[in-house]
């Protein structure tokens, strides 16, 4: 089976039986509900790691938990779980996953004027589908957790995965601690301002989960353009990051000739075209980004002096993430000596292409099978936090379709019906997993 090969289901496989009905599920009002959280004047939601509208959320979710028949507790780090314990039996998931709970759920952070699906709609169908399982099947074998993570975007800070990275022992506080936000306050004070870090009541992150399950939207044009309901994440791409800072001379604008320039910003977009021209070569599915430039001095009549840019590369081969930044490098390299340039650049994020667990992948499909949903396998460009729990614990994601591909932005949207297609997958998968013999 390939990366984008579809499916329809035939309802041959009868693994697990379709469990009761599930229209009186409140998926959409409880998204509306929680994106007026960080409502922006953009029509879209912005919160950003423990500020005052994240920190709204999270304990306004932690209250909901509780209202549903969910223990809400927080961790030092912020991430919030809502647990229905279990007898304590063992469950189908497999060998090595025996005693830790099975967890779902995703991340409530958001990019500045973002969506209200994106994170939100994988904790949101969590909470709503152990209050379901909790309802209907009583108390499971096995103890089920959602967990809304919290953070995973690097909007406010630049680091990515936070709330993933504490909890499996990845990076912890002494890592973090001295970045900035924009306005110059420190990831320590931030996390203190919030009542949560080291100095809090809370337990520490770290924990074992025995398999984590993340529901999320596609964010892309995939599953819509090809008419599948559900995406099973075949892998998650990895990417790197970087800053790139080309020096020149400012000189006037009126005064300088051409030739004789040493033109920060010219150089620079050259550089930009070269991006997107080796990125074409190299072919699908490499992508390469450049979402943010800036020039110094910044005035109209004046040759640039500095010039930086971001550059995102990703593909789901680390060797092909490898050989494209170094083609690039070299391209970067020779312009900057051919109009006498400064090169300089640095890493900001490296994260290695991640395959999710076959098991759970197969369980998933045999579900899509039993529920007639049609489905297809492909791997995620968007990074998630399921590529940091996957070396650390069975891990698997499920795709819903997003309408026109948008995402990270207000106009983000899954019509209902989708979003209940997955809730279906989610339940049958935790149910199968919670209460199996």
């Amino acid at each position: 089976m390939n990366d984008v090969e579809g499916h329809t289901s035939s309802g041959t496989k009868r693994s697990t039986q379709p469990l009761p009905q599930l229209e009186q599920v409140e998926m959409k009002g409880m998204l509306e509900w929680l994106s007026a959280y960080g409502a922006d004047a953009q029509g879209g939601v912005t919160r950003l790691l423990y500020d005052q509208a994240w920190c709204e959320a999270q304990h306004a979710l932690a209250a909901k938990m509780q209202e549903k028949g969910l223990a809400p507790e927080f961790d030092q780090s912020g991430n919030l779980y809502g647990t229905l314990h279990g007898r304590g039996m063992g469950s189908e998931v497999g060998k090595g996953m025996e005693e830790a709970p099975i967890v779902t759920g995703s991340h409530i952070d958001t990019v500045v004027h973002g969506g209200k699906y994106d994170g939100a709609y994988g904790v949101v169908a969590g909470v709503l589908a152990l209050e379901y399982l909790k309802k209907n099947f009583g108390v499971p074998k096995r103890t089920l957790q959602v967990v809304s993570l919290c953070e995973e975007e690097g909007s406010r800070f630049p680091f990515a995965y936070w709330g993933s990275r504490s909890i499996t022992g990845v990076s912890g506080l002494e890592e973090v601690q001295y970045l900035k936000d924009q306005e110059g306050i420190t990831f320590a004070q931030a996390i203190h301002d919030a009542g949560f870090g080291p100095d809090s009541s809370y337990r520490t992150a770290s924990q074992t989960y025995g398999a984590f399950i993340e529901l999320h939207i596609e964010q892309g044009q995939v599953l819509e353009r090809l008419g599948h309901s559900i995406g099973i994440v075949s892998n998650i791409a990895g990417q790197k990051r970087f800053s790139i800072t080309v020096s020149g001379v400012a000189n006037h604008a009126g005064t300088t000739p051409m030739a004789w320039r040493k033109d920060a910003l010219a150089g620079a977009a050259e550089m930009i075209t070269a991006v997107r021209n080796i990125a074409l070569e190299a072919g699908e599915p490499l992508v390469a980004t450049v979402g943010r430039i800036t020039a110094d001095p910044g005035v109209g009549n004046v040759v640039a002096s500095r010039a930086e840019f971001s550059l995102d590369i990703r593909h789901i081969r680390q060797e092909s993430i490898d050989g494209c930044w170094h083609n690039m490098l070299q391209e970067f390299s020779r312009i900057a000596a051919e109009q006498q340039l400064g090169l300089n650049w640095e890493e900001h994020l490296s994260v290695i292409p991640i395959p999710m667990n076959e098991q759970i992948t197969s369980d998933i499909r045999d579900i899509c099978e039993v529920e007639q949903l049609s489905y297809m396998h492909l791997p995620s460009g968007a990074g998630h936090d399921s590529q940091i729990f996957q070396p650390a614990c069975p891990t698997a994601m499920i795709f819903v379709p997003s309408q026109d591909g948008i995402s990270h932005n207000p106009l983000e949207y899954t019509a209902e019906e989708d979003l209940m297609k997955g809730f279906r997958v989610l339940v049958q998968l935790l149910y199968k997993y919670g209460y199996g013999s």
